[in-house]
C-alpha cells in the first residue's frame, strides 16, 4: 500500500508540502496542488482520514444514533441526513440503538473514540449526563435532552389535532389514537408525545371520551401487533376510527382491519404521521399528517454546521405540518 513517502518522491515534493495539500493548510500554487492529486490517482494512494483527523483536529464525521433503520421514518432520515451531511463535506457514522440503554453507550463511546465532530441524536435513552460530558456539537431530533441542546421537530400539537379532527369531520364517532410505546426511562422527552395530545384536545372539545391503544415497544413484526389490534377492535366495535402515531403504525391497523373484514374507509377511517413513502404505496392510500423530513434535516446540518463555527443557533426549531388526505379518510 502507497505512503505518503511515495506520492513526494513520484511528485518531487517534500512530504511537508504533499501533507499541506491533503490538509489544505497554507498557500499551494495550482500547479502543485494538481500535481500531488495526479500522483495520487496513479499510485491508487488513500489518505488516512483518522491521521488526517488528528493533525487538523477535525475528522469531518458526524455520529447519528437512530433507534431502527428498519422503520421507515428514520430510515428516510438516515438517507436525507447523510444526503445533507454529504453536501456539507461530512461523512455520516449510523448507529443502530435499538432504543437499549447498553448499546447506546457504547455506540456514544465508539464515536468519542473515532473523534467525530459532532453527533446527532435520535435516540436518547441515557441520562442527560452523559450528552453532557461529551464536550461536542449535539442536535437533537424529535426529543428534548437538555435545555442548552438545539432541537429539531415537527408540529406534532398542530398534527394530532389535524388528523383528529379530520376523523370527526368525516362522521367518526370514537376514533382511537394508536401509538406503539417508546420504552426506555426518557420516553417523556419525546416531542412525539403532542400527537397524543392534540388527540386528546380534540376529542375533550367535541365531548368525546379520549381511547388509546398503545402497542408494545419491542415488537419486531406483526405478529404480536396485528392480533393485539384485532382484539382491540373486537372488545370496541363501536370504534370507527384511526389516527396512528406513524403511518408505520397505521399500516399495521389496515392489516388487521382487513384481517376483521372491516371495510376503509367505510367502516374504519385511518389517519397516520409522517407521510413516509409507504403511506401512498398503501392499498388503499393513506391519510395522513406530513413532516418536511427533507427541510428538517438540512435545518439538522446547517445547525451542525454553525455549532461547529461555535455560533449561536435557535434552540427550538419547529417545522409546520400539513394534513394530506387519501383513499383511508
Amino acid at each position: 500500500m502507497p505512503k505518503l513517502k511515495d506520492v513526494a518522491e513520484k511528485a518531487g515534493l517534500s512530504v511537508t508540502t504533499v501533507s499541506r495539500v491533503l490538509n489544505n493548510r497554507g498557500y499551494i500554487s495550482r500547479e502543485t496542488r494538481d500535481k500531488v492529486y495526479r500522483v495520487m490517482k496513479e499510485l491508487n494512494y488513500q489518505p488516512n482520514e483518522m491521521a488526517r483527523a488528528l493533525f487538523r483536529k477535525k475528522s469531518n464525521m458526524i455520529g447519528l444514533i437512530i433507534p431502527a433503520v428498519s422503520h421507515p421514518f428514520f430510515g428516510e432520515l438516515a438517507y436525507q441526513l447523510e444526503y445533507y451531511a454529504d453536501q456539507c463535506g461530512y461523512k455520516l457514522l449510523l448507529c443502530n440503538s435499538n432504543r437499549d440503554i447498553a448499546k447506546e453507550h457504547k455506540y456514544i463511546d465508539m464515536l468519542k473514540k473515532n473523534q467525530v465532530d459532532a453527533i446527532i441524536m435520535g435516540s436518547s435513552v441515557l441520562n442527560v449526563e452523559h450528552y453532557l460530558h461529551l464536550e461536542l456539537p449535539i442536535v437533537s431530533f424529535d426529543r428534548s435532552i437538555a435545555g442548552n441542546i438545539p432541537i429539531v421537530t415537527s408540529d406534532n400539537l398542530l398534527g394530532g389535532k389535524l388528523a383528529t379532527q379530520l376523523l370527526l369531520d368525516k362522521g367518526c364517532r370514537k376514533p382511537v389514537f394508536v401509538y406503539r410505546g417508546v420504552g426506555g426511562p426518557h420516553h417523556q422527552a419525546l416531542l412525539a408525545n403532542g400527537r397524543a395530545q392534540g388527540y386528546e384536545a380534540v376529542m375533550k372539545a367535541a365531548g368525546i371520551e379520549p381511547d388509546l391503544l398503545q402497542l408494545k415497544a419491542s415488537a419486531e413484526d406483526d405478529s404480536e401487533e396485528i392480533p393485539e389490534m384485532i382484539h382491540f377492535f373486537q372488545q370496541r366495535p363501536e370504534v370507527d376510527g384511526v389516527f396512528a402515531s406513524s403511518d408505520l403504525v397505521a399500516a399495521e391497523v389496515i392489516q388487521a382491519c382487513s384481517r376483521l373484514r372491516k371495510r376503509i374507509p367505510d367502516d374504519m377511517k385511518i389517519v397516520g404521521y409522517d407521510d413516509v413513502r409507504i403511506a401512498s404505496l398503501l392499498s388503499p392510500q393513506l391519510s395522513t399528517v406530513r413532516q418536511p423530513i427533507r427541510e428538517m434535516c438540512e435545518c439538522t446540518l446547517q445547525l451542525v454546521a454553525k455549532l461547529l463555527e461555535e455560533e449561536e443557533v435557535p434552540k427550538i426549531n419547529t417545522f409546520p405540518v400539513t394534513l394530506i388526505e387519501r383513499e383511508t379518510t
